[in-house]
């Protein structure tokens, strides 16, 4: 009896909060992590030797710096120049910096994977490069790209806890806080690690069904 009241009074109202603040960092996170992931690899495929050396150095870059000294970085070092963020917004803007990165590699592996010659095949038909690459190209390396990119999405929903440190109390940083409290510890991280548990299976059904809704003959399995 006394769990559940612990339960139902104190800790999952407060693992309710944070679990509103974590939606709204993948919810934001997750498509812009893929948009500036696609804009990463097209420059750094279709670009000129400038552009594709600027996009491999972010590449590098943010592939090499973990993420929670990035966000350290965003949030307590950028002050010193003058450049201030929220914890919420420090959050969401590591978290796309660093999923664009590991995203752009599985995009631009994908545009690899498509024939070079149905861009030539798009400028005979009167397209530019870059029509090509975003009507012809890149639709194609979506499909091909999904399930790395999911993977990316998947990874993104255990990272947020990570926002805590940096003060921005989303769900593990709620349930810390209620721990500490209370003492309640196996209990608190318990419910924590089952809720993630929930997001994650509800993620990979859903990627599940993109993937097949996006298929085409082709690419299905023998």
């Amino acid at each position: 009896m006394d769990s559940w009241l612990f339960l139902q009074n104190q800790l999952l109202p407060a693992l309710f909060e944070g679990l509103i603040v974590t939606l709204q960092l993948i919810a934001l996170s997750a498509p812009f992590g893929l948009l500036t992931g696609t804009l990463i690899a097209v420059g750094r495929t279709y670009g000129d030797r400038n552009l594709s050396f600027l996009c491999q150095l972010y590449v590098i870059f943010f592939k090499g710096c973990p993420l929670l000294l990035l966000l350290f970085i965003i949030y307590f070092g950028l002050p010193s120049l003058g450049i201030s963020f929220s914890p919420f917004f420090a959050s969401v803007l590591g978290f796309i910096l660093c999923n664009g990165a590991y995203s752009s590699e599985y995009i631009r592996g994908a545009i690899q994977s498509v024939k070079t010659g149905q861009i030539l095949a798009a400028q005979a038909l009167g397209m530019t490069k870059w029509q090509g690459v975003f009507f012809i190209i890149l639709p194609q390396a979506f499909r091909r790209a999904l399930p790395g990119v999911g993977n990316e999405i998947i990874y993104l929903i255990k990272y947020s806890s990570l926002a805590h440190i940096i003060t921005c109390i989303e769900l593990t940083g709620a349930g810390k806080i209620v721990a500490a409290r209370t003492f309640r510890f196996t209990e608190t991280f318990a419910v924590i690690g089952l809720i993630y548990l929930l997001l994650v299976s509800i993620a990979t059904q859903l990627l599940r069904w993109l993937e097949k809704r996006t298929s085409y003959p082709g690419m299905e399995r023998g």
